[in-house]
This record gives C-alpha cells, sequence and structure tokens, in this order.
C-alpha cells in the first residue's frame, strides 16, 4: 500500500483535510518508542487503498521538540511516497518554511494551498503556477472545509507517486555554502556512515549546528567527521557569518522571491469579520469574562441535554438489560457466583460508568465546536497575560486545554515548551486540570445533590481545578524551578464555520478512548476488586468483613477529616488511581447489594450529604492522577522521582481541600 504523509503547521487545515481524505476509515495510537499521538488513515480511491499518515503539526522540521523528531524521521527514514504539505495560503511566507525544509530532503512533495476563500476575502491574489512554477513542485489550491479541491489533491499526489524522479532542491545557498557541502557530503560517503539519512541533507545539517544530528554523530565515534565540519563552520564565520544563520536567511530569501513573483497583496490590510470579533472575544478586560460565560454554557448543556434527555434513558436501559441477562443465567441454571458476578460487577460496576456516555458524548460535542471555529486558539491568547504574571508560559494553557480531554497528551503537549523550566512546572500542575475520566464522578454526585445547579457545579469544579494548578505553578516558578519566563508567540487562525464531520469525529475520539477504558482497564479493575468483596467465603459479599471491606476499613480513616471515612468510599479512590473512571464503577459494585434494588444514586443519597459529596468530588479532582499519568510523567522526564513526587504532592494537596471544604464547612452548619 502506497504511503502519502500530510505535514503542514498548526491551524493550516491540515486535519480538516486527512479527515476529508479518510472520512471513519482512521484510527490514533502512538508511534513506536515515543508518545507522540500517531494519526493514520486509508484513502480508497478507483479502487485504489493508499495509507494516509498524518504527522504532529509543526513550525519547522528542526531537533528542538519530539513532534519536529517525529516529523522528519518519518519524512527521511520511513520515505513516504509523497508529502503533500498544508500551506495556509492566507499566511502563505510563514507556511513556506516547512516548505523549504522538505525541499531540502529531497522528498517528493506537494502543496496543499488551503483556505483559498479566506485568502481572497482578505483581498490576498495567488497565482498558483507561478507558485508551482517558483517551488518546483505541484501546488493544488483546496478549500478543505468545504472539500474544494480534494478530488485533485488525490489525483496529484497519485500523479506524484508515479513519477521516478524526486523534485530538486531550488534553494541556493552561495557558492561557500555549497562547497562545503560538498566536502562534507564527499567526507560522509567515503566513510560509508551508518545513518539512514541521506548524505546531502546530512552534510546541510551538520553545517547548520543541529544539535540532535551531532549528538548522533559524535555517539557514532566519527570524531574526524566533526572535526571537518568545524573547519567547514569556522571558514565560513572567518569571512561571513555563521553557515547556520546564513543558511536560514537564504530559505527566507528564497521565499520572499518565490511570494514576490506569485502573492499579491492589498496595500492596506482588511479588516475582516475575524477581526472584528476579536476586538470583542480578546478584549483585555472582556475576553476572561467572555470565556468563562461560553465554558458555563457548555457545562450546562452538557448536564441538560445529556442527563435530562439521553442520561436517565440510558440508565433505565442497563437496570433493565442487567436484570434480563440475570434471569437468563439463573434459569439456565448457571453459578450462583456468576449470577452475582454479572448482575454487582458487571451491571452494577462497568455499567455506573457506561451509563454517563451520553453526557461525555454531548460534552465533547460542545468542545469540538469551539476548537473546530477557532476560539479555543482566543482562550489561549487570553490566558497568556494571567499566565505570565504567575511565571508560567503561555503555552502551558494549551497543555491544560488538552488536559481537559485528558491528562496524559496533556502532559505530552507540553513538548512544545522549549525551556525545562516551563516544561516541568507544565507537567507537575497538569494532573489538577479535570480529566473526561474524572466526569462520571461528578456527575453521578450532583445528579444525587445538585440536580438543578449541575452545570454551575460542574463548572466550579473545573475552575477550581484550573485555579489550583495555577497557585502551583506559581510556588514551582519560586522555588523549584526559578528562573525567566519565556514569551509566547501563536498565531490566531480565522474563525470557521465548523463541520459536523470534524466534530463528531472529534467527538467519537474522546468517546471510542473511553469506551476501550471501560472495557479493558475498568472491566479488569471492578473484577479484582468483586473478587476480593466476596471473599472470604461464607461471609457477606459487599460487607466490611470481606478482604475488599478490610482493605476500605484499613484506609478510611485517612479519609474521616474530610467527611467521608467510609471503607466504600476509601475503596472506590483507592480504585481511581488506577483509573479514574474506576471510581463510580468500584461504587456501583460495592453498593450494588446495599437494600433492595436501589440505584447508584440513591445509594449514595444515603452514604454522603451535601457537604460530604462536595468534599469527595474535590479530592477526586485534585488528588493522585491514574496510573497512566504517572507513567507518562515518568517517561517524560526520565525520573521516577518526578513521578513518585507528583503522586504524592497532588494526594496531599487534595486531602487538605477535601478536609477544609469539610471542616469550614461543618463549622458553619452546612453538615
Amino acid at each position: 500500500m502506497k504511503t502519502i504523509a500530510l505535514v503542514g503547521n498548526p491551524n493550516s487545515g491540515k486535519t480538516t483535510i486527512f479527515n476529508a481524505l479518510t472520512g471513519a476509515n482512521q484510527h490514533v495510537g502512538n508511534w513506536p518508542g515515543v508518545t507522540v499521538e500517531k494519526k493514520e488513515g486509508v484513502l480508497t480511491f478507483q479502487k485504489e487503498k493508499y495509507r494516509i499518515v498524518d504527522l504532529p503539526g509543526t513550525y519547522s522540521l528542526g531537533a528542538y521538540s519530539e513532534d519536529e523528531m517525529v516529523a522528519r524521521d518519518f519524512i527521511l527514514i520511513d520515505q513516504p511516497d509523497v508529502v503533500i504539505n498544508v500551506v495556509d495560503a492566507t499566511n502563505i511566507e510563514r507556511n513556506l518554511y516547512l516548505t523549504t525544509q522538505l525541499l531540502e530532503m529531497g522528498t517528493k512533495v506537494i502543496v496543499a494551498l488551503n483556505m483559498m476563500d479566506e485568502a481572497e476575502g482578505k483581498k490576498i491574489r495567488i497565482d498558483v503556477e507561478k507558485l508551482s512554477k517558483g517551488l518546483g513542485i505541484p501546488v493544488v489550491p483546496t478549500i478543505a472545509s468545504k472539500k474544494n479541491g480534494i478530488e485533485k489533491l488525490i489525483e496529484k499526489s497519485i500523479e506524484t507517486i508515479n513519477k521516478k524522479q524526486s523534485f530538486q532542491n531550488k534553494i541556493r545557498y552561495g557558492k561557500e555554502i555549497e562547497e562545503q557541502i560538498e566536502i562534507v557530503k564527499e567526507l560522509l560517503d567515503s566513510l560509508s556512515l551508518n545513518t539512514k539519512y541521506p548524505y546531502e541533507w546530512l552534510a546541510l545539517k551538520l553545517l547548520e549546528n543541529d544539535s540532535y544530528i551531532h549528538e548522533m554523530i559524535r555517539n557514532g565515534a566519527e570524531s574526524k567527521i566533526l572535526g571537518r565540519v568545524q573547519e567547514s563552520i569556522d571558514q565560513v564565520a572567518a569571512t561571513m557569518m555563521e553557515p547556520e544563520l546564513i543558511i536560514v536567511d537564504k530559505r527566507y530569501e528564497f521565499i520572499r522571491h518565490v511570494v514576490k513573483e506569485s502573492v499579491k497583496k492589498p496595500n492596506e490590510e482588511v479588516v475582516t469579520k475575524s477581526d472584528r470579533i476579536d476586538k470583542i472575544l480578546t478584549h483585555k478586560w472582556l475576553g476572561l469574562p467572555i470565556f468563562a460565560l461560553i465554558m458555563l454554557i457548555v457545562y450546562q448543556l452538557t448536564f441538560t441535554i445529556g442527563q435530562d434527555l439521553f442520561g436517565e434513558m440510558v440508565a433505565g436501559g442497563m437496570e433493565v438489560l442487567g436484570e434480563k441477562v440475570a434471569l437468563l443465567l439463573i434459569n439456565a441454571n448457571a453459578p450462583e457466583l456468576l449470577v452475582a458476578f454479572i448482575s454487582d460487577g458487571l451491571f452494577g460496576g462497568v455499567g455506573a460508568v457506561l451509563e454517563f456516555v451520553p453526557l461525555i458524548m454531548v460534552m465533547y460535542f460542545f468542545i469540538g465546536i469551539l476548537e473546530d471555529s477557532g476560539y479555543m486558539a482566543r482562550a489561549a491568547y487570553v490566558m497568556d497575560r494571567i499566565m505570565r504574571s504567575l511565571g508560567l508560559h503561555g503555552k502551558t494553557f494549551i497543555s491544560m486545554l488538552v488536559g481537559v480531554g485528558c491528562n496524559v497528551p496533556g502532559i505530552m503537549a507540553t513538548r512544545t515548551l522549549d525551556s525545562k523550566k516551563d516544561r516541568m512546572i507544565a507537567m507537575l500542575i497538569n494532573p489538577f486540570i479535570s480529566c473526561g475520566a474524572r466526569l462520571p464522578i461528578y456527575l453521578v454526585f450532583i445528579a444525587a445533590f445538585f440536580p438543578k445547579h449541575g452545570g454551575l457545579v460542574l463548572f466550579s469544579l473545573y475552575v477550581f481545578g484550573f485555579l489550583i494548578a495555577l497557585l502551583m505553578g506559581k510556588i514551582f516558578s519560586k522555588t523549584l524551578f526559578k528562573g525567566e519566563t519565556s514569551y509566547f508567540i501563536m498565531e490566531l487562525p480565522p474563525y470557521r464555520m465548523p463541520t459536523i464531520k470534524g466534530i463528531l469525529l472529534h467527538m467519537w475520539d474522546k468517546v471510542s478512548s473511553f469506551l476501550k477504558r471501560a472495557g479493558t482497564v475498568i472491566f479488569t479493575v471492578v473484577t479484582i476488586l468483586w473478587v476480593l468483596s466476596v471473599l472470604p467465603y461464607g461471609v457477606e459479599p459487599h460487607s466490611s468483613a470481606s478482604i475488599l471491606g478490610r482493605i476500605g476499613s484499613f484506609i478510611a480513616p485517612i479519609f474521616k477529616p474530610a467527611g467521608f471515612g467510609t471503607w466504600q468510599a476509601s475503596v472506590g479512590l483507592f480504585a481511581g488511581i488506577v483509573a479514574k473512571e474506576a471510581v463510580v464503577a468500584t461504587l456501583g459494585m460495592v453498593y450494588a447489594g446495599v437494600e433492595e434494588g436501589p440505584g447508584l444514586i440513591m445509594a449514595i443519597q444515603e452514604a454522603f450529604t451535601p457537604l460530604t459529596a462536595v468534599s469527595f468530588m474535590v479530592m477526586t479532582l485534585l488528588y493522585t492522577p491514574c496510573a497512566a499519568v504517572i507513567g507518562t510523567i515518568r517517561r517524560e522526564t526520565n525520573s521516577r522521582k518526578w513521578a513518585i513526587f507528583t503522586a504524592l504532592y497532588t494526594f496531599l494537596v487534595g486531602w487538605i481541600a477535601a478536609v477544609l471544604i469539610f471542616q469550614v464547612g461543618r463549622f458553619f452548619g452546612l453538615s
């Protein structure tokens, strides 16, 4: 199967093109050996299938982040049959820098000149033929959101795949640099260096002082190469300037020449609809309240639509299904333990989690609208001033936004931060951002005690977690990680009308991940805990006399100052360290045998009060993140110390917050 790779700057419309090419035929995983997200799909065109690989969005192909390394290694080592470089037509100069680096690799490249309608709206006129001639590669104009030009892009990609020759790099670096590139290339060739990288590209990167390539050569004990490279660098620097600066300057010189010949812009910049909207939504004083109001509306709609329209229907369906399955097993003379496991463990535990899938779908549907419209980029811009005032990098907020879906990719998103100080702080505070896995916990307690104010309570929990993250970030920036705060530069994409397909794909990506965890991790946890809850034989199942009950009773005194010192609540929190969804699953299981047929919500109403419910929700918001998050921090920092530190300090923060809420509330007579 032929491979087509997609690469482009963030906000260039690359994901929209990927969705247009692959439709529902896509899956998400991780690249081998790293935790960067990998998206792949299949394109079927004229009865032929093509593998589509969506490379991480990046501004360049240097060695500054793992995303950049993944993208350039895939192009150079895996050698896709063609690379589609998605370029934003409204910001062509900036986007073409990545194009120049692709040209240097000697691979087959096609430019998808996207957002042509928005370029026309800004009165930017682009002569596509002249642009193609200047770059020396095919250029296809597209409007991905409307699927305009997609078929032509596919046809041109297949045509390019079938061509035997690669495209030639038309960038000229000057006589001195090109002579040194040839010298280093011949040296690499004579030594038969053990590398998968092309020698000409390798020579260019060595002269450019690429840290990763230098380290790779150094580890290969090829000191002769590095010595000769340094001679070349010194020779050029003595008569001109550092080769690295010359190479970068020549790339931009090439871009300026191509753009001058093919792009015409109006003398005065056109004020677009996006510009007018941004005067309000990114206003110095109004931007933050507007963002807060929008998120409050999202959470209110999540609870209203998800719970009132679908939640009760799914819950009722799960209850009826559980009863029918149990009756079927009883009629088939199935062992009593099996019936109990299916009824209490499977439907009482895992089923309790699945009841909240509709609410999760609704929330990610609305978040998908905000992301696809371009508003979330504005939210990051609005928050930048606050982040910097607390000694945090503006990009930290982007990793926080990603963490709303799941803290694991949220922590991985910190790779875009260049400073080690900024990245460490961003990783350590990300677990306080409430992820989708905690949502079922909030929803079951809100349904039990605060059904009329569900959206407000949900919004308050997310805001509280965010404020705690900022507070800890400030503390860390003044204690563990002192140093200068770097600046945040971000391009705001124009507002776009979200597509239903894009939103549904975004929603399904999150929900399918949730369902997979419910069917694997949570099922495993519930099974183990259910076995512990019925042993030793002879004790009453799900009682404090069981092994599980004894474990919970041993842990319970820790949480007594927070108001929920029962063995059931303690076991639920303990299970949550494996996966946060397991908290609800465990509570659903251990409360399954309480009285005659009460649902989980009724059981919680008997075991908690509104005050202890709040303290419990705050504890689950802040305490030790799940094992996957701890493991990710371990890999990202390459240190067990920081993983253990995160597990312990977050537990302490969660416990202190829960205790304070309960004790202060009780002092004012709220218990």
